[in-house]
């Protein structure tokens, strides 16, 4: 009998190896296990708002619940629900897919994963712009292609077609954007989108538009509609519209999220699914049926309560030594730059868990060093006590 000897290359797969943990779930563990211990951590690094699901959600959950008749469902999604998501999508974006053009899965993560799957093929590039959403590079080589980013150069952090244009290759497949931002808050203008939209179809490169946070924008404005400068019908376009219900309804933990795209893409991408995990839970897909048939409450008492929580924040960041800090347009995050004080911003997020208990996230996660992520969708209580106490650890920092 031959014995193989067994190495680290032997036992995982090449993938597996290269994929590493997401920074933001291991900060939130990192968290609860300090909370565990009875330490006062206050946690400014998290995506989750505080709010309550809307309560139609909740009693359309019940509701099904009750009849103990939870099964599978079709791998695309129950079709109330994909003709709900249909008619949101005429609602904010101005088009009206049919239900073969949409997807429902578990969240706008799987998603995502669904659509890169379905389009990309190894060795394939796709491109996006820093700061970037920690798993986009994960999640494009577990499909074996290759992430490129591309950093802005612009002081506001908005990138350029130029800029993008100098990273196509013939290699490249697709484009992912993410506005507004996670993690700098920032949502592209009007005229970047148009570019990007004719610059895609032109070259017949996917535009995968990350479009979570749409709803939570601040100041009286919107996120630009991808849709409204596209001359082409939606089976013919090569955008996949990514959306969901987790971030602007509250409702994180159910994890229904949707994408929008050509027949052929959501058909390719209801046959991944249904082998990846078979299709959505329905119990969930009827809690997100409420949520959409809920009304817009629920949706503007968040914004209005991040908006108010932003400017706190922003302003307690302003009054700092040495840091700056671009006003986040929205979503629920802002990016400040600390590399006046310390350029190794693993170093300074670790420094700030340490000695002020104050969970943030490192901006190298994202693509770009020196910044950290601050979240300000918790209490507010938190996010001023938390600031204090980053304020003060800085000022000891700046003192040595």
């Amino acid at each position: 009998m031959i014995r193989l000897r067994e190495t680290k290359s032997m036992s995982l797969s090449k993938i597996a190896q290269a994929i590493g943990t997401s920074a933001t779930i291991k900060l939130n563990e990192t968290a609860n296990e300090l909370r565990a211990q009875g330490k006062p951590v206050i946690h400014l690094g998290g995506g989750e708002p505080k709010s309550k699901a809307p309560q139609s959600a909740v009693d359309a959950a019940a509701d099904k619940l009750k009849t103990g008749e939870i099964r599978y469902t079709p791998s695309a999604g129950i079709m109330p629900l994909r003709e709900l998501v249909a008619d949101y999508t005429e609602t904010h974006y101005g088009r009206k897919p049919a239900p073969k053009n949409i997807l429902i899965s578990a969240g706008a993560k799987q998603a995502i994963m669904m659509a890169l799957q379905a389009v990309l093929n190894p060795g394939d590039e796709l491109i996006y712009p820093v700061p970037y959403w920690v798993s986009y590079p994960e999640m494009v080589r577990l499909v074996g292609a290759r992430p490129v980013a591309v950093i802005p150069q612009s002081p506001s952090g908005e990138p350029t077609l130029d800029e993008f244009k100098v990273a196509v290759t013939s290699a490249t497949r697709a484009i992912m954007l993410n506005s507004p931002n996670n993690p700098s808050g920032i949502v592209y203008s009007r005229e970047f989108i148009s570019d990007i939209v004719e610059f895609c179809e032109d070259q017949g490169i996917y535009l995968i538009m990350d479009d979570i946070y749409h709803r939570l924008v601040f100041d009286g404005k919107s996120a630009a509609n991808c849709y409204e400068f596209s001359s082409r019908e939606l089976d013919e376009s090569k955008i996949i519209l990514i959306n969901g219900v987790s971030k602007s309804y509250a409702m994180t933990g159910f994890r229904i999220g949707w994408a929008i795209a050509s027949k052929e893409v959501t058909a390719a991408m209801s046959r991944i699914q249904s082998h990846f995990s078979s299709g959505t839970s329905e119990l969930t897909q009827w809690a997100a049926i409420g949520a959409l048939k809920g009304g817009e409450e629920s949706v503007d008492s968040l914004r209005a309560t991040l908006e108010k929580q932003r400017n706190l924040l922003v302003g307690l960041f302003n009054s700092m030594e040495g840091v700056k800090v671009n006003k986040p347009g929205g979503t629920f995050y802002a990016f400040p730059d600390f590399s006046a004080v310390e350029k190794d911003s693993t170093k300074l997020a670790d420094y700030l868990l340490k000695k002020a208990l104050v969970v943030t996230v490192p901006g190298i996660e994202f693509g770009l060093e020196g910044h950290l992520r601050i979240s300000f969708c918790g209490a507010e209580n938190d996010i001023t006590e938390g600031c204090q106490r980053i304020g003060k650890v800085l000022g000891e920092l700046r003192s040595r």
